[in-house]
C-alpha cells in the first residue's frame, strides 16, 4: 500500500492517445452556451424558486396574521417588503451557488453597503421630490395645509416610513433591476433587458389604486432612469437610495399620494388642486408633467457624477460589479 503513486505522481496518457480518444459529448446547444446554462433557464429556475417562496409566506402569513380590510397598516407593509426582498434576494443567493459567481453581480455587492452612493441617492431623491412639489406648488397645485401628527408623532411614524420605503427601494430594484436583469441582459442585451422590465414595472404599478396611464408611463421612464444609473454606478445601492427618499418625501413629508396610494401617517393635511396635467390627480405628482422635467435632470445629474465605466461591449453591466 506505501508504494502506491500519489494522485499527482500518476503519469499522465501520452499526448498521442490522448488525441486518439473520442472528444467529450457536445452539450445540448438548446440547454447550455459557451457561458453555461443558457440565461433563459436560469431566469425561469429563479421564478420558480420566487414563486415557490412567495406561495409558502403568503400562507404562513395569512395563517399568522389577521386579515386585514383596505389599506393596510404601515407597519404591516414594511413586514411585507422586508419579507418580499429576502425572498427575491435569498432565491437569488440560491442561483449565486448553482452559477458560481459572487452574489455581488447581481448588484448589491455588501462591500458597498449603505455607502457613498446609497446616501447621495438618499440626498437627490429628497431634492427631486421637493423640486417637483416645489413646481406643482409654483403654479397653484399644491397647498402644505396643516399638521397632521404631534411632534412626537412626527418622529415615530417618520422612521416607520423612512424604514417601509427603504424595504420597497430594496425590493422593487432587486426584483426589477437586480438577479432579472443581469440574466436576461446576460441573454438579450443591457438595453434590450432594461427597456422590458421597466415597462414591466410601469404596468405593474397599474395595479395601484388610482394609478393610470401617464403615471404607469412615468413609472416605467423611472425604471429606464434607474436601469441608467445601474449602468453608470455598476450596482444598485445609489437606485435604493434615491428610490427611497423620493418615495418617503412624496408619501410622508409633502403628503400626497404616492402612485395612486396615500398612507397612514402622513406629515400634513396637505391639497392637490388644479388640473391633472399639473398635480396628477389621484396618481400623484409622478402623473404630472413636471415629473418629466425633474427626471431628466437626474439623468443629467447621474451622466455628470458617473463617468462612464470601460467595459467589454459583450459583458453584461453587473458583471463588473464588485464582489461581496
Amino acid at each position: 500500500m506505501d508504494n502506491l503513486p500519489s494522485p499527482t505522481s500518476v503519469p499522465r496518457l501520452p499526448d498521442q492517445l490522448s488525441a486518439a480518444l473520442p472528444p467529450p459529448p457536445d452539450r445540448n446547444i438548446v440547454f447550455f452556451n459557451d457561458r453555461g446554462l443558457r440565461a433563459g433557464w436560469r431566469l425561469l429556475i429563479y421564478i420558480f424558486f420566487v414563486a415557490v417562496a412567495i406561495t409558502i409566506s403568503g400562507f404562513i402569513m395569512r395563517r399568522t396574521l389577521p386579515h386585514v380590510h383596505g389599506m393596510p397598516s404601515p407597519q404591516l407593509m414594511l413586514l411585507q417588503e422586508a419579507v418580499s426582498f429576502s425572498i427575491v434576494f435569498g432565491c437569488a443567493l440560491i442561483m449565486s451557488r448553482i452559477e458560481g459567481r459572487s452574489p455581488g453581480v447581481y448588484g448589491l455587492p455588501i462591500s458597498q453597503a449603505f455607502g457613498r452612493n446609497f446616501w447621495l441617492g438618499m440626498l437627490l431623491g429628497l431634492a427631486e421630490i421637493s423640486v417637483l412639489m416645489g413646481l406643482v406648488a409654483a403654479f397653484g397645485g399644491y397647498s402644505f395645509g396643516s399638521l397632521a401628527l404631534s411632534p412626537s408623532g412626527i418622529i415615530g411614524w417618520g422612521l416607520i416610513h423612512l424604514l417601509l420605503f427603504i424595504c420597497v427601494g430594496f425590493f422593487e430594484e432587486f426584483l426589477f433591476r437586480g438577479y432579472t436583469q443581469f440574466t436576461l441582459g446576460d441573454g438579450i442585451g443591457f438595453w434590450p433587458a432594461a427597456l422590458l422590465l421597466s415597462l414591466g414595472f410601469g404596468a405593474a404599478h397599474l395595479s395601484n389604486p388610482g394609478e393610470g396611464p401617464v403615471g404607469a408611463a412615468s413609472v416605467a421612464l423611472v425604471g429606464i432612469f434607474f436601469a441608467f444609473t445601474l449602468y453608470r454606478t455598476g450596482n444598485l445601492w445609489y437606485a435604493v437610495g434615491l428610490h427611497a427618499s423620493f418615495d418617503w418625501g412624496e408619501s410622508f413629508l409633502y403628503s400626497v399620494p404616492d402612485s395612486g396610494t396615500i398612507v397612514v401617517g402622513h406629515l400634513s393635511n396637505s391639497l392637490l388642486h388644479g388640473p391633472k396635467w399639473l398635480t396628477g390627480a389621484s396618481v400623484g405628482p409622478e402623473g404630472s408633467v413636471f415629473c418629466f422635467l425633474t427626471m431628466g435632470l437626474q439623468f443629467l445629474i447621474v451622466f455628470w457624477l458617473f463617468p462612464k465605466r470601460r467595459q467589454d461591449p459583450g459583458a453584461p453591466v453587473a458583471l463588473e460589479a464588485p464582489a461581496a
